[in-house]
């Protein structure tokens, strides 16, 4: 269990550092979400930062070579 002092570190850290959006999908994608990250040995988070940064790199390289 994290003590004050973790969960207060934790929370200025979160504040610094992160941003959060919110992802919002119909009932019952959310599961299907969950079991594809978990079936690539990741989290929900992992998972979505990594596609979200293929998008961003492919939206990129389509930009430059125009």
């Amino acid at each position: 269990m994290a003590t004050d002092a973790q969960r207060k570190a934790t929370a200025k850290y979160d504040a610094e550092k992160i941003d959060s959006v919110r992802f919002r999908v119909p009932k019952g994608k959310k599961a299907l979400i969950q079991e594809t990250a978990k079936a690539n040995g990741e989290t929900i988070n992992g998972m979505l930062n990594r596609l979200v940064d293929k998008e961003i790199e492919r939206v990129a390289k389509k930009a430059h070579n125009k």
